[in-house]
């Protein structure tokens, strides 16, 4: 009888003695992404904090708990994060008509057509053609535009966001003649008369007088957009380039309790802002971060806006432009350097890469952990790179780029520049580790593509079947880290985020398949089983 009871009080004491945890992850593959990539079995959750990680049988002998979720050997992630994505300008843009596939001039005006029959508003605004995949690859001419608009305003924004097509009436509406010139950008005039075709800083003189919506509409296509974003994994995300008005919403949205995922927010490059926010410096509001600007060194490649050392190899005697003069950009990074924001600045071609990391490098001085950013950093002449590592320079890059560009890039840049664009493992040589992202809605959201196209150097059909350019394929490893945790320290948010280890927010993904096994003509297929926020399972 006494060695019943024994038992029995032995059996009531370690039960006893579990914690009660909020959620329990069991039965799992768990990548959780910390300094040596191990693996784990199960997890427990408590507060919207990961509280243990380790074996199944371990974490359950120590804590209970009313929701145990039993994956039955499922693979999980620590939840993705995009390092350089338009999530606020995506969402308002909602109301537009999308041209994103589009394979001729001719389909964009069948579409605007339709969509004019039902447009909420008087302007009739497209977004994200990309005449690279047109049979003609020219930029279109506004004739057919005013004739089937005349009295109506159009303004159809290419996919990079670099480039517009305007009709007479929004030019009129803006007052650009063929005698109007800004710096930094450029309005295309032909035999003396005007094209439509806005690039970079011209564009700036019609947005103006398009309408902006509505602050709840706003908060509604938020709301909106962050349920898609955890359909694909996404639990955190850089929000790059937003006024100080969208960062007053997303506090608003966060105020109303429906801001679940993270957003690390860079201002817009407006100088109006500095005094009051390079002053407050960096701070955190529940969700959102508030980290440092977002500055634009040229244009895109795709609209021969970015700006080379040399001559297009397709246009002769022209390379590109800065959008604003080398000052500005020293100007700024003077001002930031006191601080402790960071200045992340787009630099696609090779002179403003060169340009943007001598102006860090005389600011910042050698090795730091400033962790100021280049957007993009496309194209690098050869004698540049050691200049990312030299002054701990972080290249923040968007792996699909790659393949969305490979079929015309090199008819812009000729075959020696294109052996130093797009060069994913070159960079992450120089510092050790680099953040990926999609820069959507320039690219689909989808961070699966993002994994698979840094890997593969192939795009979704699969092309080319040897890889673009292989040589700087990262491998499964990084790919997964530039995702997750080196994206969170592009944000210096590694100690929160960005892994599943004990203190850190869980935020985490439960796949139909194991990214780091699957093979490679299937990890297109993969699905997301389950997405987490804090500890709460949002999709």
């Amino acid at each position: 009888m006494k060695s019943i009871i024994a038992i029995l009080l032995f059996f009531y004491g370690m039960f006893s003695a579990q914690k009660n945890a909020d959620l329990i992850i069991t039965n799992a593959k768990i990548y959780t992404v910390n300094q040596k990539f191990e693996i784990a079995e199960s997890m427990a959750v408590s507060n919207g904090k990961i509280v243990a990680v380790g074996k199944s049988k371990d974490i359950l002998k120590k804590f209970k708990s009313k929701n145990i979720q039993n994956l039955d050997g499922k693979a999980v992630y620590p939840g993705f994060i995009d390092a350089h994505c338009h999530f606020t300008g995506y969402a308002t843009d909602k109301w537009k008509c999308e041209l994103w596939g589009t394979k001729s001039w001719e389909e964009i005006i069948q579409r605007m057509t339709e969509y004019s029959k039902t447009a909420p508003m008087e302007w009739l605004y497209g977004r994200s053609w990309d005449q690279n995949d047109w049979p003609v690859k020219e930029f279109p001419n506004k004739a057919k535009l005013d004739e089937l608009f005349p009295n109506r305003p159009v303004y159809l924004k290419r996919v990079d966001g670099h480039a517009a097509v305007a009709n007479q009436k929004a030019l009129d509406i803006a007052g650009i003649t063929v005698n109007t010139k800004i710096a930094g950008g450029e309005i295309e005039v032909e035999n003396g008369k005007l094209t439509g075709i806005l690039i970079d800083n011209a564009m700036t003189l019609v947005e103006k007088y398009i309408p902006e919506i509505s602050d709840e509409m706003a908060i509604q296509y938020f709301t909106e957009l962050q349920k898609e974003c955890f359909s694909y994994g996404l639990t955190s995300l850089h929000d790059c380039g937003i006024s100080t008005h969208t960062f007053s919403l997303l506090e608003k949205m966060q105020n109303q309790d429906l801001l679940k995922m993270k957003i690390f927010a860079l201002l817009s490059d407006e100088p109006s802002t500095y005094e009051k926010w390079i002053k407050k410096g960096r701070f955190t509001n529940g969700n959102i971060t508030f980290g440092g600007y977002k500055v634009y060194s040229d244009g895109a490649l795709g609209s021969r806006g970015a700006c080379l050392l040399h001559d297009y190899s397709d246009k002769k005697d022209w390379k590109g432009f800065l959008l604003s003069d080398k000052q500005h950009f020293e100007n700024l990074a003077k001002r930031l350097k006191n601080s402790d924001l960071q200045m992340c600045t787009h630099a696609i071609g090779d002179s403003a890469n060169r340009t943007i990391l001598k102006i860090y490098g005389d600011v910042l001085g050698v090795k730091n952990d400033r962790r100021w950013r280049i957007e993009h950093a496309q194209i690098v002449d050869k004698n540049d790179f050691n200049l990312f590592g030299k002054f701990s320079i972080i290249p923040s890059v968007q792996p699909t780029h790659a393949t969305s560009d490979m079929y015309w890039a090199e008819e812009r840049l000729g075959k020696e520049r294109l052996k130093y664009s797009y060069a994913y493992e070159d960079l992450l040589k120089q510092n050790g580790w680099l953040p990926l992202g999609t820069d959507f809605p320039v690219e689909e959201i989808n961070p699966i593509k993002t994994f698979y196209a840094a890997v593969t150097r192939k795009d979704a059909k699969h092309f080319p079947a040897n890889g673009f350019q292989k040589e700087n394929a990262l491998t499964r490893e990084q790919a997964l880290r530039g995702m997750t945790i080196w994206a969170a320290k592009a944000a210096f948010q590694e100690k929160e985020t960005g892994s599943l280890e004990v203190g850190k927010s869980a935020d985490f993904v439960v796949l139909n398949q194991d990214l780091m096994k699957a093979d490679e003509n299937r990890i297109l297929e993969t699905k997301v089983n389950a997405t987490y926020s804090n500890g709460k399972k949002v999709h």
